[in-house]
């Protein structure tokens, strides 16, 4: 996936020290840069002396058209100094898309009383005109270049602005009907498409079974890459070598058809035709494309996928999804959970140096492909988008793993603050069984990015939703 391009249009005012607002202009850029953050930065240089957004018209015009060429997937406009407003307003609304509003916090006036910025009463200035712009935006309190509310905000909206800008792009490829005793994964493709732009491609298992044929048959460095994976990374002895060539050949072919497709993920008819059709199950297939930016969802759940790519873009895309049942509770903890798949969780986060390549432990004919084991625990994300009746939300709570007992399958236990609260929150909807779990706190990222998600509403059970925004302006966790 490629990387956010962030449009930085630093903004002044006439009658404000302009020589100010270059030096801020400057120091803002020069902190951005230090976080680290594998990003595109688009800035003004060029465009005008300063490079700065100030009160000209045309200067504003050529601003959009020059965020427009660079395609831009967001854009920040930090106040140094008041700020013009009608200028942000204008920019903003031909933008469309994600907007970060802040300003560094003024010093004192000066021994003759007079003030260089006036940034804060700028910032107020610009919000009333955003509304009227009716353009959303996000805001991080008025503070100074080096306050760690403003790299907390600044990060948190860079990881949200990603989740939208591929939120936006969303196709999925699915892979045959839903199991037809799989209502739960019921959906409405017109409505998703209507409400948010997410668009399907489906294809048939024989359109699958025929590619991967070809794949196997032909073979090639891409065939040849997965099998090497497979042969080092798992102990496939279990299965034998013709079981492999046929997961790598699946493999390869899912991914060559989600290329053609422009598909960003993929939702599969796991259970069960596929057994029968290929004499494999697709588990470590979709384990390995998940690994690879590609997530993978089982029983062609759609809002699944969709849950994936929110979940893997707010971590700016550098760490892996797995996709999980909630199972059963801990038969100590009263807060435990068991998060289990019949084996698709990304092999890089097994605990086992070598976890197994196994037959599938449910079915009769015990077909190979379900790579076992458990996976590492730490702090989690937990999410799922998810909706029926025209209303939609995404669930957003934290947990941890723990230990527990072993099971079949892909699986890892977890706790989490308040599990009674957690299982009534979900049993009574709009979700389902199946959640996105990801090792790393994306919660604000996903609750920010509903800002610019019309129809999506945050729905978080822990932390609650004045702890995020309490969170945001600069208070840490308490658990």
């Amino acid at each position: 996936m490629g990387k956010l391009k962030l449009g930085y249009a630093p903004t002044r005012r006439f009658v404000f020290s302009a020589e100010d607002a270059f030096k801020y202009k400057v120091l803002i850029r020069e902190k951005m840069d230090s976080f680290g953050l594998d990003i595109e930065i688009v800035d003004l240089e060029g465009l005008n002396n300063e490079g700065l957004l100030y009160d000209d018209l045309y200067n504003a015009e050529e601003i959009v058209k020059h965020f427009q060429h660079h395609e831009v997937d967001a854009v920040f406009f930090p106040h140094c100094n008041f700020g013009t407003e009608d200028m942000v307003g204008r920019v903003a609304k031909a933008l469309g898309k994600p907007v970060l509003l802040w300003g560094p916090r003024d010093e004192a006036p000066l021994e003759d009383g007079m003030r260089l910025r006036d940034t804060q009463c700028g910032l107020f200035a610009t919000g009333k005109v955003l509304r009227r712009f009716n353009v959303p935006f996000t805001y991080i309190t008025n503070s100074r270049v080096d306050d760690p509310v403003f790299e907390r905000g600044f990060r948190n909206f860079v990881a949200a602005a990603n989740v939208v800008k591929e939120f936006r792009r969303l196709r999925i490829l699915q892979i045959a009907p839903r199991p037809s005793s799989f209502w739960t994964m019921m959906c409405n493709e017109g409505e998703l498409l209507e409400k948010f732009g997410i668009e399907i491609y489906p294809i048939t298992l024989e359109d699958i079974k025929t590619a991967a044929k070809k794949v196997g048959a032909k073979g090639g460095p891409e065939f040849d890459e997965a099998v090497s994976y497979i042969k080092e990374h798992l102990d496939y002895s279990e299965v034998g070598e013709e079981a492999v060539n046929k997961i790598a050949a699946l493999k390869v072919a899912m991914k060559q058809y989600a290329a053609k497709t422009a598909s960003t993920a993929i939702a599969i008819q796991c259970w069960s035709s596929l057994q029968d059709a290929m004499g494999i199950m697709p588990c470590l297939a979709n384990a390995i494309l998940t690994d690879e930016q590609i997530p993978v969802t089982c029983e062609t759940d759609i809002h699944g996928a969709i849950t994936s790519i929110m979940v893997q873009a707010a971590s700016l895309n550098t760490k892996p999804t797995f996709f999980a049942d909630l199972t059963i509770r801990h038969p100590d903890n009263p807060n435990g959970e068991l998060l289990f798949h019949c084996g698709n969780f990304p092999v890089s986060l097994s605990v086992e140096e070598k976890p197994q390549l196994r037959k599938h432990f449910l079915f009769d004919d015990h077909s190979p492909g379900t790579h076992e084991g458990e996976i590492r625990g730490g702090e989690m994300t937990l999410a799922r988008f998810d909706g029926d009746h025209g209303e939609y939300s995404i669930f957003l709570g934290r947990a941890k793993g723990i230990q527990g007992p072993y099971t079949r399958g892909s699986y890892v236990w977890v706790e989490v603050n308040d599990w009674p609260l957690w299982e009534e929150k979900l049993v009574k909807g709009p979700y389902v069984h199946h959640s996105v779990g990801i090792h790393q706190d994306v919660i604000p990222a996903l609750y920010e990015a509903c800002t610019y998600i019309p129809g999506l509403k945050p729905d978080p059970v822990d932390p609650s939703e004045s702890e995020i925004q309490a969170w945001l302006r600069g208070k840490d966790w308490q658990r």
